[in-house]
């Protein structure tokens, strides 16, 4: 990770390893708030030139550090500083809106020194689609720069007629202060300290940002964390590697959460996705859901809230449709885009319902499912009108949106939907894994609906989803290869490429069993698996290419869906292999963190990065959460009260402990333990009132 990036709420910092915002930088380093960059410069100096990095953290999440020095710094033959005199620490958090940096300046020369440390700031106002280079628009204007004793404050009106502002205050007085700099003369001793600190704050509309005391914000954000913190689930086990991921993900998924109103929800990933997407949401808080379910109800409701309510081919709306991505910044606002939100993707809508079903097992809310009740009848009625768009059974996507996606599944790029001829799949496309989704979330609701007493509506639902599972066999299953078509093409040919997204549909419980078999050992395979995971194409295919987004790239949220079809299947060994090869992965990534994708070359060689991964990302970190949830081999109906534990670990661990499992209104503490040919397992505390069935 060549970058550090921090975050909280909806407020993000990046920045280069020095803690640097160098200007025009082509990466688009930045302090980023609604989709807006407000601070496009943040350079540190001493005596005008850039400091030496020694070292650079930001696996805290909430708080990054980096530690400098000087260079020799000399000016017509006198030295001015004795390299690596000066010792130059820099530590940010962000808290309540506001970015706080202190600067701790430290001397080590033997004698009394004076030197100059100065801060270069600029900001833009640029939109997130301007610096990712996706669309270019009519934007508004920069103002006149406010410089006062006490901060320097840029103006920016947009074209949306938003006033955009960047605050930059300080706790001591500049030396000097110009339009886009604040210098400071230090005289230091030896082992002497000088502490400055700068609270840089996004502002609109001509509100005045509060800017709290530097201590006082810090103990308000640590206060949040010990609070996440106290509430995780806690995993001990003789497998470190497994530990150290699961937590990884905990903090990973705590510092991707943002409240835009209906609780705090996990957002796609850092640092170009920091909003709320529907299929990520909703995938990462599938992943989390046996730990944190709390991030499922607050996704449901703001997915709820921003349903489609009529047709408009600007933004892929329909009504009853979920949205795919919902951006603030000045194009979105002024129409120039359309993400307000946008919703071309085909698959959010069957996944809300399948979140929206597993919630209610897990927890036995079944007052949101009251709550939500028009939002999935709504949900259906898409998937039945609006989904199936030649009326043959199938849910099907074609854009319509000039500045829309074309391919609308999780593999969203131009180029994923392939034939094995190497040409391109032609819309209307219909998704194997969407199938499985639509399937799932029927057979979901029909099992709810019969608990709730509204057995017509169940019995109407279960049958639709055995005619598709009946359909699904015919026209997906291809019997030379042994494995289902990717797609259908508007031709209703099979898309015959050999990919992942058959892999969904073993969560769902959909495929013929021995079928199903064969798909899950088909991954297993070198073709699919290369030793750090599975590949989203298979090796040999005409479209294949390691190095490519999704043709044949390793995603570790695909490989988890994989997952918790293979655990539902009884298919444990394919998975402990699975499990295995993404936490070898892993351990080749800064903080053991799983990235968004890295390349699928195989295991000869070290891991081989995606260059413009997001890091931390949502539905990578929840990936962890799932290998616990496999392991365990858990599965919970609460409104049967059913709580089912069929462990399986992996090899060479021989214990798995789990303590604090949601379940219910209680919870759960587990203990597994490998025997010379079984698994034992201990119920150490229960407190959800139902009885624990074990499987072996």
């Amino acid at each position: 990770m060549d970058y550090r990036v921090i975050k909280e709420n909806d407020l993000f910092l990046l920045t280069d390893k020095h803690g640097n915002i160098p200007k025009d930088h082509p990466y688009g380093p930045g302090l980023y708030a609604k989709d807006t960059r407000f601070l496009s410069q943040f350079e540190l100096k001493i005596n005008g030139k850039e400091p030496i990095l020694l070292t650079s953290s930001g696996g805290d999440n909430y708080m990054a550090s980096m530690k400098l020095t000087n260079p020799h710094i000399e000016e017509n033959g006198e030295v001015e500083l004795w390299r690596e005199s000066v010792e130059l620490e820099r530590k940010r958090f962000i808290f309540d809106g506001v970015c706080y940096e202190e600067i701790i300046a430290k001397s080590y020369a033997p004698k009394p020194i004076h030197f100059n440390v100065s801060l270069h700031l600029d900001a833009d106002f640029i939109d997130m689609f301007l610096i990712r280079g996706f669309q270019s628009g009519n934007t508004g204007e920069r103002q006149a720069t406010e410089v006062s004793d006490a901060k320097l404050v840029f103006h920016y009106n947009g074209a949306d007629g938003l006033a955009r502002a960047t605050h930059i205050s300080w706790n001591e007085q500049p030396t000097t202060i110009t339009e886009n700099s604040v210098a400071y003369g230090v005289e230091l001793n030896h082992g002497e300290s000088k502490h400055l600190v700068f609270a840089v704050a996004p502002g609109w509309n001509h509100e005045e940002p509060h800017v709290k005391e530097h201590g006082e914000a810090l103990s308000g954000l640590l206060a949040q964390y010990e609070n996440w913190n106290r509430s995780n689930p806690i995993v001990t086990s003789d497998r470190k590697d497994v530990v150290r991921l699961f937590e990884r993900g905990l903090a990973d998924l705590n510092v991707l959460q943002t409240d835009i109103g209906r609780g705090p929800m996990p957002v796609a990933g850092l640092p170009w996705f920091a909003v709320p997407f529907g299929r990520d949401s909703l995938i990462a808080s599938l992943q989390a859901l046996p730990f944190k379910p709390h991030l499922a109800k607050a996704t449901l409701k703001t997915m709820a809230v921003y349903q489609g309510t009529k047709v408009d081919p600007w933004r892929d709306e329909q009504p009853g449709k979920i949205m795919h991505e919902l951006r603030q910044g000045e194009l979105a606002k002024t129409n120039q885009v359309p993400f307000t939100p946008y919703y071309g993707t085909v698959d959010a809508t069957p996944l809300f319902l399948i979140l929206l079903v597993e919630y209610v097992k897990t927890t036995g809310d079944l007052a949101l499912l009251t709550e939500l009740e028009g939002t999935v009848e709504g949900a259906l009625m898409w998937i039945d009108e609006y989904g199936d768009l030649d009326g043959d059974g199938f849910v099907e996507y074609h854009q319509e949106s000039s500045k829309g996606i074309a391919n609308q599944g999780w593999k969203d790029s131009a180029d994923s939907i392939v034939h094995r001829t190497g040409d391109f799949a032609e819309t209307p496309i219909a998704l194997a894994e969407v199938q499985g989704y639509v399937y799932q979330a029927k057979k979901g609701l029909s099992e709810l609906f019969t608990e709730t007493g509204k057995e017509e509506k169940a019995v109407q639902l279960n049958q639709e989803a055995e005619t598709l599972k009946g359909k699904f066999e015919q026209a997906f299953w291809m019997p030379e290869q042994q494995f289902y078509a990717v797609a259908l093409d508007k031709e209703k040919k099979q898309v015959g490429t050999l990919t992942t997204n058959p892999g969904h549909v073993l969560m769902s419980e959909m495929l013929q069993a021995d079928r199903a078999l064969h798909v899950s050992d088909a991954f297993v395979t070198e073709a699919f698996f290369s030793g750090y995971g599975i590949r989203t194409m298979a090796e040999g295919e005409a479209a294949y290419n390691p190095m490519s987004y999704h043709d044949g790239s390793i995603w570790p949220h695909d490989n988890s869906m994989i997952l918790l079809g293979m655990s539902k299947l009884g298919h444990q060994a394919q998975a402990g292999v699975v499990i295995e090869g993404l936490l070898k992965a892993a351990g080749d990534f800064e903080y053991d963190r799983l990235p968004e994708l890295f390349c699928g070359y195989n295991d000869q060689q070290p891991v081989v990065p995606y260059p413009v991964a997001c890091s931390p990302q949502a539905w990578a970190a929840g990936t962890s959460l799932v290998f616990i949830q496999s392991m365990l081999g858990l599965t919970t109906n609460v409104l049967k009260k059913e709580v089912i534990v069929r462990p399986a670990l992996i090899a060479e661990m021989n214990e798995l402990h789990v303590r604090n499992i949601p379940v219910g209104k209680g919870l759960l503490e587990v203990k597994v333990t490998r025997q010379q040919n079984d698994f034992k397992v201990e119920i150490l505390s229960n407190t959800t009132g139902l009885e624990i069935d074990i499987m072996n």
